[in-house]
């Protein structure tokens, strides 16, 4: 089973912090990085402080992380501190970079033809957001006027994407996607569900350990419940790697055990319907 690719995401902004915005969008990406076959190995959340910011880049890039994701901070106004902050962890220069200014003086265009926008073209706030880090190159946003910004430093991709999260997803969506079909390179993420007619885990920890001892390369959870709320929780397999009958015939194995374990026990269960 090939290794995945290691993860760590950035989530920026003072509004999440204060509890202002909820922040979802570490969810969504959290679900989006495991379905390609990467692993997320860290969620961290962030003022909007440069050199809190600055530091937190270059400490992943000391980590190892192969692809680096921040959220937030790519705006016109003055607290919108991602790139030169990124810039900072990395060790380069900001730049105004052209096809990053143009991108963003026709999309003022565009959404002012559209009557969204009252005037289009570019002011110092709009010109701001094409300053990016050295050797950056732009991401075109289908949503928003910022564009994303994909940064290579050393073996790990910086990715910076806006915090709004229709913004986010649609870079994630559409520009990004090259950059992740080949960084991936066709990783995919496999999941067997089963319920099992009991809510103490204790009772089962013996099975789960056994099992997540002989199936190593499977993570196996116990998504545990509040007591009292149902008698039943479900158990989740998932093994990631780029072969599905590889990943589909190891599933099977660690479901089999796991299932002939808990019928041993007395332990009723049944395998979730699969998507």
């Amino acid at each position: 089973m090939s290794e995945p690719v290691i993860v760590e995401i950035f989530i920026i902004g003072n509004e999440i912090l204060i509890g202002d915005i909820q922040d979802t969008n570490t969810h969504w990406l959290c679900k989006e990085i495991n379905s390609l076959g990467g692993r997320v190995a860290r969620v961290t959340l962030l003022r909007d402080v440069d050199a809190v910011i600055a530091g937190e880049v270059h400490a992943a890039l000391g980590r190892g992380a192969e692809v680096i994701i921040t959220s937030g901070g790519l705006g016109p106004t003055a607290d919108d501190l991602t790139l030169a902050a990124v810039a900072r962890g990395v060790g380069v220069e900001v730049r105004l970079h052209e096809q990053a200014l143009q991108m963003v003086r026709d999309r003022y265009d565009e959404l002012t033809a559209q009557g969204v926008l009252t005037q289009g073209g570019l002011n110092p706030a709009r010109e701001k957001m094409a300053w990016l880090p050295e050797g950056a190159v732009p991401l075109s946003n289908p949503v928003g006027t910022a564009p994303g910004v994909l940064l290579k430093a050393g073996r790990t991709a910086i990715i910076s994407l806006p915090g709004v999260p229709s913004e986010l997803k649609g870079i994630f969506n559409s520009s990004l996607q090259p950059f992740l079909q080949e960084t991936f390179r066709g990783g995919i993420s496999v999941m067997r569900t089963i319920t099992v007619q009991s809510n103490d885990e204790s009772l089962m920890e013996p099975v789960l350990s056994r099992v997540v001892n002989d199936h190593p390369g499977i993570y196996i959870k116990s998504l545990a419940r509040t007591l009292g709320e149902t008698r039943e929780l479900d158990i989740t397999l998932t093994a990631v790697g780029s072969d599905q009958a590889v990943l589909d015939a190891q599933l099977g194995a660690a479901l089999h055990d796991l299932q002939n374990g808990l019928t041993a026990l007395g332990i009723g269960h049944r395998e979730k319907e699969r998507n």
